[in-house]
């Protein structure tokens, strides 16, 4: 049996995400937007919540298209708090649509999402060696740094504990124990690019 990080436990979602995706380096602008609006989501929750609510939250929101949703009405909004399969906080909602907006006013900027976001680590992952979760932070220099950009770039639910576990779920940075199977593995995919 694979050894693992420990926060991941024994819940099969959890052990799929942490085994598939958790760590991977992301450059695709789509999924690195779906991962701020559902990290945003969290804000306040249990991740494994979003998890499990998350093919709801692709289904309403358009895949995560950020040219749709920058274009929802007030009144899609609206709806969209009625909608069970989401979390239905009026601020994380309308939230979604504020910072659709200014994701693609960074892509107008920068070309691209991911050319933005992987500047703050020159563009290759960092790769960490902690021993047990209990050494890895919840905050770095760089994830105040991005928080702040974010924030001045119009983003919202983006601050510095959000930041990072974005550049931890999107393999800017491996934080895997290095007992667990996946830090050799996410390893080999930073050396890759």
């Amino acid at each position: 049996m694979s050894k693992r990080c420990t926060w991941c436990g024994d819940n099969p979602l959890y052990v799929s995400y942490h085994d598939e995706e958790w760590g991977v380096p992301v450059r695709d602008d789509q999924t690195l937007f779906e991962f701020i609006t559902l990290e945003g989501a969290q804000a306040g929750l249990s991740w494994i919540t979003v998890l499990k609510k998350r093919e709801a939250y692709r289904k309403a929101f358009d895949g995560f298209d950020a040219r749709k949703i920058a274009r929802y009405s007030d009144k899609k909004l609206d709806k969209l708090l009625l909608n069970p399969g989401i979390i239905r906080n009026r601020l994380k909602v309308y939230g979604a649509r504020k910072n659709a907006r200014a994701f693609l006013e960074v892509q107008a900027d920068k070309g691209s999402f991911a050319d933005y976001i992987w500047d703050f680590v020159d563009g290759v992952p960092i790769q960490n060696r902690w021993k047990s979760m209990a050494e890895v932070p919840a905050t770095t220099p760089i994830s105040d740094a991005l928080s702040k950009d974010l924030k001045r770039r119009g983003f919202t639910f983006v601050g510095s504990t959000i930041m990072y576990a974005h550049m931890q779920a999107t393999g800017m940075v491996n934080d895997h124990t290095v007992d667990c199977f996946r830090h050799r593995e996410c390893r080999a995919m930073a050396d890759k690019t």
